[in-house]
């Protein structure tokens, strides 16, 4: 699968998740940490990715990112933590 649409997670200096879509994942994170990111962010700095999925298209990560951000925050972090877990193995 060629990527071109990434979901991401990130969590915020004060402990919240900030969920969005890109296409260049890296930047993004630097612009939020830069505070040129979304509005949320920009006074929670610094943020830190927590998760990430790859899409071919950015219909598909649009979706996923609407699906997410109705998550519960119990859910975002059930989610967050099996990311992990399945990264380390």
């Amino acid at each position: 699968m060629k990527t071109s649409a990434y979901t991401y997670i990130v969590e915020c200096a004060d402990g919240t998740f900030y969920t969005g879509w890109t296409n260049d994942l890296e930047r993004r994170v630097q612009h939020h940490n830069e505070g040129k990111g979304a509005k949320y962010t920009r006074a929670r700095l610094p943020v830190r990715l927590v998760y990430c999925e790859a899409f071919a298209t950015k219909e598909e990560a649009m979706k996923r990112e609407y699906a997410i951000k109705h998550l519960t925050r119990k859910d975002k972090l059930d989610l967050i933590l099996k990311h992990e877990a399945e990264s380390k193995s």
